[in-house]
């Protein structure tokens, strides 16, 4: 675990204009530790690669510690992690971008390296097919134990991040702001919820502002974290086409829902699948197929399988092919006597099968 100065001192790194991963990397080697930064002579510093005249007064000529200390008291108070470029946690995705934030803030208990993770972003002001479309989408994702982010927006990503926890899948918000506030405030509930398996990132000191510049910033994390990029709806402008934009710089997937020539909403996705900066989405099979993803069974659960009985057979079928089945649904389908098939469900969620949702609702298992 990190010291309190150790924290300080990463704070104040990052609040140092104008020093990178880089450039924090050779002072911290060079120089044999973080602290050494802020203690160094001038001589000792100018030595290091990448660091002139401007950088060591950039270095020297601010408040960088003083206005660490002031953060970490707010992060005590908000109970906020921070994690620094060279921490282990430090998203691998993230990093392997060049223009990758020094510092994270983060709100939650958030695996920050899960298996796999997939943006779900659109426009603030879905249609009616739209909302219904990415509730589909993520549904359908859940089989591949994915990691859902977006950016807590109106619209698609509070869709997209409500349907996670529905799902009961991790979920990321990625945030414009500090994590003093939510923005927008109508999604405070929601973030709260979102921190019981996931929660929210910000590169952001705490006291920023929703500004409308920051959010084409946090864009490219949102980008860079992802494994592939869906855009479920967007017009023609937006975030929606800067974060598919940094996608396609970083060499991601990026998918887009085609929608009808006269739907203002489809005309960002359109233009995406025209200029062949997205793959035309159709199924949730057109990303398995492309990053070679497969949801079957693992091995111990094959075995068992081939162990079922009679009825647990016909109830893992009838949730293979329909993906989320609730008792009622089941009760007809089976033909069994209730007593029967609650003892059943109970023995294929046993063996890690099938999984429980809330509402009496099944899915299979991971």
């Amino acid at each position: 675990m990190m010291s309190e100065q150790e924290i300080i001192y990463k704070l104040a790194l990052s609040f140092i204009p104008n020093i990178g991963a880089v450039n924090a990397k050779n002072l911290i080697s060079y120089l044999g530790g973080i602290d050494k930064v802020f203690s160094a002579t001038k001589s000792q510093i100018l030595k290091i690669p990448g660091i002139g005249e401007k950088k060591y007064n950039d270095i020297r000529n601010n408040d960088a510690l003083l206005l660490a200390e002031q953060e970490f008291e707010r992060i005590k108070k908000l109970d906020l992690d921070v994690i620094f470029y060279f921490d282990a946690a430090y998203p691998q995705r993230l990093k392997q971008q060049n223009d990758c934030p020094l510092l994270l803030y983060a709100s939650g208990n958030i695996d920050f390296n899960p298996k796999r993770t997939v943006a779900v972003i659109g426009t603030r002001s879905p249609s009616i097919y739209g909302q219904s479309l990415c509730e589909k989408i993520i549904d359908d994702l859940l089989q591949f134990n994915v990691t859902i982010i977006s950016g807590l927006a109106y619209g698609i990503d509070t869709i997209a991040h409500r349907s996670a926890i529905k799902n009961k899948m991790q979920t990321i918000g990625i945030l414009g702001n500090g994590l003093n506030a939510v923005y927008p405030s109508s999604n405070h509930s929601l973030a709260q919820k979102m921190k019981l398996n996931g929660g929210l990132i910000s590169e952001y000191p705490i006291e920023t502002i929703p500004d409308r510049e920051n959010f084409p910033r946090r864009n490219r994390i949102i980008a860079s974290m992802s494994d592939v990029v869906i855009v479920v709806e967007s017009a023609r402008k937006g975030g929606s086409f800067i974060t598919a934009e940094f996608a396609n710089n970083y060499s991601k997937d990026v998918f887009a829902i085609p929608g009808r020539l006269t739907d203002v909403v489809s005309a960002g996705c359109n233009h995406l699948i025209k200029t062949h900066k997205a793959h035309l989405y159709t199924s949730i099979e057109d990303i398995a197929y492309i990053n070679r993803w497969d949801a079957k069974p693992k091995s111990k659960q094959l075995s068992l399988l081939l162990d079922l009985t009679e009825e647990e057979k016909t109830i893992y079928q009838i949730l293979k092919e329909e993906k989320v089945v609730g008792m009622d649904t089941l009760l007809y389908k089976t033909q069994l006597q209730l007593s029967i098939l609650s003892s059943t469900l109970i023995n294929l969620e046993f063996n890690g099968l099938i999984k429980s949702l809330p509402g009496k609702k099944y899915i299979l298992g991971a």
